[in-house]
């Protein structure tokens, strides 16, 4: 049955509960050696996905009765030793951690009695060695590091009427899978003179996957039984920064990235949107970038900061999400609909180039403005002519005043986005283009502000109203509309 919402500016089932536990306990063995443990828990309530509710098909009915996420549950745990030490192994550092993260999504159709319930279970391993030596002008940083992630995946059904269960396909293969990484690093900085600056690095990676999809045939008669990859590559950075005075700051680096699948690029099988179905392409291919960063600053009068980054990264095999064939065809019946096949794959070539300004005053000693600015363009150079890259946002900045009082600490900010707009949107991307408006996704901006009252050394008063003028606006790609005015009361103790 549906039952109408009586307030249009309320969005019904969008909220959740999460509680969140966090422990550390540092101790000081001697002066230059620690022992740091850190313990975490989180938890949530269920959480309904808001975007897939208010979804309805060519005749305006609703097509999900429920759509949930189960309580996300995640525990981490860390134990970081630290030591000066001396020659190679100043500033030694080194930290074991475990990580176990549960998570869950269950949806229905409407006037279905059958829910769907997928369950994922992650288990990460990692270790981390780094260390670091002056030598006169030299500062140099090392370190290792590895990590094994398991990733289980299991799924039913159950029909709401009778409790029989049935069975499903996974989110992820469900013989399993693990991604295992090991990695070597090494950086040098040069001090040459008071004016210039030289840094460089290389960093040597090897990243393996294996994915089991022997017992997902029922479902989906894929042509493999499992994936296997194993892929190693070797990557460098080096900058130069030129200082001609207090004044000025010009930098300008060169680097390049590598980046293999991992389970959820390769091995997926997921409704990102309705109607468009992403499958498994055991063909994916890591991908590499070059990039290029020049800045410059200039400090006026001591007290304002001019600064100005921009940017340019060509990509090589560029995982993006393309129309694919499942057994030579370009459609598939999922979830009782004809969608439309898609996958990660290589592109050919990619750019993404931008730029970044910032602004910084100190008008007084109490009073301060601060502001930036970024703007971001990405395309994919494809046949017949180039296509917008996926999670390019768009223009985005934020501006703060700053008031510092003895006793008393406020920020009135501006955030505010420009438009998104339809040309610049992948056509078979995730960035929910079916909920933006016929011209893209709007322009905004909100007024905020922060407070903070030190009523005792060791206790704080803090008030946040939040889009104090209570403006109807949504992020991009975002399935749900931003929160409206806002009010968030803190008392903060130091004991």
């Amino acid at each position: 049955m549906r039952v109408p919402n009586n307030n249009i500016n309320v969005q019904q089932q969008s909220g959740y509960r999460q509680y969140d536990v966090l422990q550390k306990i540092l101790f000081q063995a001697s002066p230059t050696t620690s022992h740091l443990l850190n313990v975490q828990f989180s938890t949530s309530s269920d959480i309904p996905r808001y975007d897939r509710l208010t979804e309805v098909d060519g005749k305006g009915n609703l097509k999900q009765a429920e759509w949930y996420y189960g309580p996300q549950e995640r525990w981490l745990a860390a134990y970081t030793f630290a030591t000066q030490g001396k020659g190679w192994l100043e500033n030694l550092r080194v930290t074991a951690a475990y990580q176990s993260v549960e998570e869950s999504r269950h949806n229905r159709g409407f006037g279905k009695s059958l829910r769907q319930n997928r369950f994922e279970h992650v288990d990460i391993f990692t270790l981390n060695a780094d260390a670091s030596r002056l030598l006169g002008e030299h500062e140099l940083r090392y370190g290792l590091e590895g990590s094994n992630h398991e990733v289980s995946s299991n799924a039913h059904g159950i029909h709401i009427d009778t409790g029989e269960q049935q069975p499903l396909d996974t989110r992820y293969p469900s013989g399993g899978s693990d991604m295992r990484t090991a990695a070597a690093y090494f950086t040098h900085t040069w001090e040459i003179g008071p004016r210039w600056i030289l840094s460089d690095g290389i960093r040597l990676s090897r990243v393996a996957l294996n994915a089991d999809f022997s017992r997902d045939k029922a479902f989906f008669p894929f042509p493999f039984q499992e994936v296997q990859q194993k892929n190693t590559a070797v990557n460098g950075n080096l900058g130069l920064v030129f200082q001609p005075g207090r004044e000025w700051r010009l930098a300008a680096v060169a680097s390049s990235g590598f980046r293999a699948p991992n389970v959820d690029d390769l091995g997926k099988v997921f409704e990102s949107v309705p109607g468009q179905l992403i499958v498994p392409n055991p063909d994916l291919k890591p991908e590499f970038t070059y990039n290029a960063e020049l800045s410059i600053g200039k400090t006026v009068a001591q007290s304002v900061r001019v600064e100005g980054v921009g940017f340019y990264t060509w990509y090589r095999d560029a995982i993006t999400t393309q129309p694919f064939l499942f057994q030579g065809q370009p459609t598939i019946e999922y979830n009782g609909q004809t969608s439309v096949v898609t996958a990660n794959v290589n592109a050919n070539r990619a750019y993404i180039y931008g730029f970044s300004g910032s602004l910084s005053a100190d008008v007084t000693q109490a009073f301060r403005i601060t502001s930036t600015l970024t703007y971001t363009y990405g395309r994919l150079q494809a046949e017949p002519g180039e296509m917008p890259l996926d999670h390019i946002p768009p223009v985005f900045g934020k501006t703060s005043f700053f008031l510092t009082l003895p006793k008393f600490r406020s920020e009135f900010f501006v955030q505010y986005n420009g438009w998104k707009r339809l040309k610049d949107y992948n056509p078979v991307g995730e960035d929910n283009l079916q909920y933006a408006t016929p011209e893209g996704v709007p322009a905004w901006f909100t007024l905020n502000l922060r407070t903070a009252y030190q009523l005792h050394p060791r206790v704080q008063l803090q008030a946040a109203l939040e889009n104090i003028l209570d403006r109807f606006y949504r992020v991009y790609a975002s399935g749900v509309s931003a929160p409206g005015r806002n009010l968030v009361l803190t008392v903060r103790g130091n004991f």
